[in-house]
């Protein structure tokens, strides 16, 4: 078993790796094989796996990426992340993926995923319309006919159809990783000292890059470690980051959120990853309707989820209230619709429930964070000094 260290670091290297090398390296290795791109925030991975082909989740270039031919794709009045992906695929990054999946979170993404139709990038380009019926003979239906779409998209790069025991062990190797996921942050929930939120943010991401195999190995090494007692604690008060589900905060902010008296105890930074909650049904002989009622029944709150009979805020408070977190973070990137207009909702409701909260926005490329951080150290201080007292910025 590796060292901690030597973990993190090699999930730092795949999660910022912009060239997607262990992608390009696992698709080499055998014919037939296929690489499909997904956007934020979800897209059921298990389908892929089991059709022979591997999810790789594109994120935007962040801060590792200057971006001068994409900002001739969009006008400046909207978020980062459509223009960081042109520049990724402007700059040859994405030639080897042959199909590019857009799962329905804006009309950015939406017009995103015209450019790449229109620019004839890659083999194929689906825009992913999730369900926002949530009744099973409506939505559960619909989301199983966007499903079988993409699969015949798979079918006619590699004529491969997977059948119902191929579909039930990839569902099963993603129940695995949620599992470990949700156990590293159930760790941290206590003894959030013994993983940084940055390292957790690695690991996770670096799931979205590898192959599924890979990364659940690695995640049963790190929760080994992270059974021992490791670290120091530190005086911090807990709380969840909200609103950071599409366009990624950099590594950095990341880092100053913690640094600045905060520990990090839920987020929805890489929400696909976490989007099912608990396990999908792994023994039926309808995976794909196993999946379908997942995502009905199972799935995390999200701005790009209509759910009228769930409001989003009480789905947050919960969270709040099951962590033991002392306040919520809004962070939202700038220009996200989606994400700005649920803050008034969640800030309004968390008024009257006595909930603490800060908001700030951020782009994915920003590398100046003294402002943000003295915010967050503020709010961390006042609530140590007043706890009894709400505190809204």
């Amino acid at each position: 078993m590796k060292n901690i260290i030597e973990l993190i670091k090699e999930c730092k290297h795949h999660a910022f790796d912009l060239s997607f090398t262990r992608a390009r390296e696992w698709k080499e290795e055998k014919e037939g094989r296929v690489l499909v791109g997904y956007m934020p925030i979800y897209f059921p991975r298990e389908i892929l796996h089991a059709a022979g082909a591997m999810p790789v989740g594109i994120f935007g270039g962040g801060d590792h990426k200057q971006i001068i031919k994409g900002d001739a794709y969009y006008q400046s009045y909207i978020c980062h992340i459509p223009r960081s992906i042109i520049e990724i695929v402007l700059d040859k990054h994405l030639d080897h993926i042959d199909g590019f999946i857009f799962p329905s979170i804006c009309d950015v993404i939406r017009n995103l995923s015209g450019i790449f139709k229109q620019q004839n990038i890659g083999k194929f380009v689906k825009y992913m319309d999730f369900p926002q019926n949530f009744l099973p003979e409506i939505g559960g239906v619909f989301y199983q006919q966007e499903m079988e779409h993409v699969l015949k998209y798979i079918k006619e790069i590699n004529g491969k159809v997977p059948t119902t025991q191929e579909l039930n062990h990839s569902i099963n190797l993603y129940n695995k990783n949620r599992q470990m996921i949700e156990f590293i942050y159930n760790i941290r929930q206590e003894y959030p000292w013994r993983l940084s939120i940055e390292d957790v943010y690695c690991v996770i991401r670096a799931g979205t890059v590898i192959p599924i195999e890979e990364h659940n190995a690695i995640l049963e090494q790190i929760c080994e470690h992270i059974k021992e007692d490791i670290g120091t604690p530190q005086d911090k008060i807990k709380v969840v980051v909200s609103g950071a589900f599409c366009e990624q905060p950099s590594l950095g902010l990341i880092r100053a959120v913690e640094e600045a008296g905060c520990y990090v105890v839920d987020d929805d930074y890489m929400l696909g990853s976490r989007m099912i909650l608990g396990d999908i049904d792994a023994t039926t002989n309808k995976p794909l309707e196993a999946i379908a009622l997942s995502y009905i029944n199972q799935s995390q709150y999200s701005s790009s989820i209509y759910d009228v009979h769930n409001p989003k805020e009480n789905r947050l408070a919960k969270i709040v209230k099951n962590r033991g977190a002392d306040g919520v973070i809004f962070a939202s990137a700038s220009f996200c619709d989606p994400s700005l207009l649920d803050a008034p909702i969640f800030q309004n409701a968390f008024n009257k429930m006595g909930i603490r909260y800060i908001a700030f926005q951020y782009s994915e490329n920003i590398n100046q964070y003294k402002v943000i951080k003295e915010q967050v150290g503020t709010f961390s201080d006042s609530i140590k000094l007043w706890e009894d007292e709400p505190v809204t910025t």
